[in-house]
């Protein structure tokens, strides 16, 4: 059902053909980056880097940092310059992007910024790559280059070129082979991952033999995506059985009361997006006060979307169930709060609860930065 190359992580034990297995489901975190209301996005920028040091010394297992364009809520454009830094911080914990949107991009420059960061960091860098804009229809056209005419949906073509890329199997002769051989960070290579939340994204990630993660925090009800996925999948070089990871959007606290208080300012800021108005995180407060005005109690879902919010025994049962229905053995987890320690709490929480630790740093990686906070 899981890969037995996992390590580190929680050990569970379940059932399969009538014979006890044990399985390891491990976590790893998912960054956005998020603007409080009232700070800066270096300020953001700066809180990512702390979480990142905090959660590769609790032992999860990777850093993703998301690409947001255009909006005062999350600080996370670049995830290509944001890596490097993350992973200079860091020593064990696999750093990459969740990830870039490939269609604002050059394969070829996307696979020269991610073979520099794998040349710098071995054996620690992930490529996710995704097809949406990540941002609103104008900002997209603000990053064309040539605004002449609307951008090429051509990310099926795009895909494949860039794992010739990054793989080095251009067909003999190509007029772009020589540039797959020179990569600078040549020979270490990033891992590359397929992001999605629809059917689409499941097939060519089957039919690609790339590895799979899923947005159940953008669409919940994807568990027949991705068993899809593994039907479809075609074994690669890279891979030989298919791999899936579920990001999902947690929060956990002391106590129920003070976790939906906390998941009150991400329901405010998401409930104002549908509407089209941008904001910074608010405050709990705050948000408790414009939801009581809409009419919408704390505690109460956020219409089609899976958020698992409570106190940590709620929340690690919730977690389990959630990679049980996905059949999966990594949980990305996704948090949002105005405050960056209780965002930091929930992380300590999770790691405590699923009994994490962290593997011994490999021999030869380059030491990480000095450990200094770097929240303001």
């Amino acid at each position: 059902m899981v890969s037995a190359r996992v390590k580190f992580g929680h050990r569970r034990t379940t059932w399969v053909r009538g014979a006890s297995v044990e399985w390891v489901l491990r976590l790893s975190v998912l960054d956005q980056s998020p603007v409080a209301e009232g700070s800066t996005g270096s300020a953001a920028l700066r809180n990512s880097i702390d979480l990142a040091r905090l959660t590769d010394a609790l032992g999860y297992h990777r850093y993703w940092v998301s690409e947001h364009h255009g909006g005062p809520m999350l600080a996370g454009p670049s995830p290509e310059v944001l890596i490097g830094p993350l992973a200079a911080a860091t020593q064990r914990i696999r750093v990459g992007s969740g990830g870039v949107m490939l269609p604002h991009y050059s394969p070829l420059k996307v696979a020269e910024n991610f073979s520099v960061l794998a040349g710098l960091f071995p054996e620690r860098i992930d490529l996710g790559l995704g097809r949406a804009s990540g941002t609103d229809p104008m900002t997209t056209f603000a990053l064309q280059r040539d605004r002449r005419t609307a951008m090429p949906d051509d990310f099926p073509e795009q895909l494949v070129e860039l794992l010739a890329y990054l793989d080095d199997r251009f067909p003999d002769g190509h007029r772009f082979g020589r540039l797959a051989a020179d990569l600078p960070g040549r020979p270490e290579t990033p891992e590359p991952w397929l992001l999605g939340s629809s059917p689409q994204s499941a097939i060519w990630a089957g039919e690609l033999g790339l590895p799979y993660a899923f947005a159940d925090f953008i669409n919940p009800g994807g568990a027949g995506i991705v068993a899809d996925y593994r039907a479809r999948f075609q074994h690669s070089e890279r891979h030989m059985e298919p791999q899936t990871a579920v990001a999902a959007w947690v929060l956990a606290a002391d106590t129920e009361e003070e976790a939906q208080r906390l998941a009150a300012s991400h329901r405010m800021a998401f409930k104002m997006l549908r509407q089209g108005r941008l904001i910074a995180v608010p405050p709990p407060e705050k948000a408790l006060r414009y939801l009581e005005a809409e009419g919408e109690p704390l505690g109460a879902p956020v219409r089609n979307r899976r958020a698992i919010v409570g106190a940590i025994d709620k929340v690690r049962a919730q977690v389990e169930e959630l990679a049980d229905a996905y059949k999966t053995d990594e949980v990305i987890v996704v948090t949002i709060t105005h405050d960056h320690d209780a965002r930091r709490r929930s992380y300590e929480l999770l790691a405590g609860a699923f009994e994490l630790h962290a593997p011994p740093v490999r021999a030869g990686a380059p030491a990480a930065d000095g450990a200094v906070d770097q929240r303001r």
